[in-house]
């Protein structure tokens, strides 16, 4: 397994060893002792599965307390996945980074607290996995605008398919504003 530290600090890259041959593959997605030792020292307690068509957007998403890391991979398909530094006291505040993820090299980007997260399907449709370090609250789930110009994600298209709540979402100032709890 090889981890690569991300410019906005706290994100990680994961590259798994992958075993090939003739048959199909094998990789560990996840084994606690080796994430640790990689730093990402979480207690997972709760996995998703989200299926997306070709085109949609889902984002900008965050839980506001307790917070919550993420640790994301596709398991079908190909995906451009954002992530946005909300820490107020860090050096990337309100930067973005984007990076493609897909089912052919098998990469995960862990996502520490204090990060908004949202992707973009690439593909037909896309699978994606992932484990979070706190269980799904609807009280603390939160929101910005996509597509918010303080933020300026360079989305790879024009025209995205979109769910009612983040078409109608509030922008980066009025959520920073509103949940100041955020590191």
């Amino acid at each position: 397994m090889k981890v690569e530290e991300l410019p906005l600090p706290g994100a990680k890259l994961i590259s798994p060893q992958v075993f090939r041959d003739p048959r199909g593959f094998f990789l560990e997605t996840f084994q606690s002792t080796r994430y640790k030792g990689a730093g990402i020292e979480e207690e997972f307690v709760q996995d998703n599965l989200s299926f997306s068509k070709y085109g949609t957007i889902r984002g900008m998403h965050f839980q506001s307390q307790p917070g919550q890391s993420k640790l994301v991979k596709v398991v079908k398909g190909k995906i451009f996945d954002v992530i946005v530094d909300m820490r107020k006291t860090s050096k990337t505040y309100k930067k973005w980074l984007g990076i493609t993820l897909d089912d052919k090299f098998h990469q995960q980007l862990y996502i520490p607290v204090g990060f908004a997260h949202g992707f973009c399907c690439l593909s037909d449709e896309a699978y994606l996995s992932y484990k979070v370090s706190s269980e799904y609250n609807p009280k603390t789930e939160c929101t910005f605008h996509y597509n918010d110009p303080e933020i300026s994600i360079e989305w790879p298209l024009c025209s995205p398919m979109l769910s009612e709540r983040d078409k109608t979402a509030p922008f980066f100032k009025e959520v920073i504003e509103e949940f100041s709890c955020i590191g």
